[in-house]
């Protein structure tokens, strides 16, 4: 629980996105161990550590705090990124009790 909320706990691997330009395609699985970010991004020198942090943002913001995370990035703004990773999340969770931010 975190501030009165309870933690989202992923049950499945889910994916959202595509491997379009200006899209990211996130596939994320439960984890034991915190969470975890492998990205693969045709901007990571340059956006890589910006897109991890809008990554790790959403899943604080969702109340997520285990999971493992694989992005690929093809050029996706933050907004992109952030509704990518909510749609994951809550397929993982088998959850329709949308909070969308």
């Amino acid at each position: 629980m975190i501030g009165g909320i309870l933690a989202m706990e992923l049950i499945k691997i889910a994916s959202a996105g595509t491997l379009e330009s200006s899209d990211i395609q996130i596939i994320i699985e439960p984890n034991e161990n915190g969470i975890v970010i492998e990205l693969e991004s045709t901007v990571k020198a340059q956006f890589g550590e910006q897109i991890e942090n809008v990554i790790i943002e959403t899943l604080k913001e969702l109340n997520v705090l285990n999971a493992k995370v694989f992005a690929n990035d093809k050029g996706a703004i933050d907004p992109v990124i952030k509704s990518r990773v909510q749609t994951a999340v809550y397929r993982s969770a088998n959850s329709n009790d949308y909070m969308w931010m």
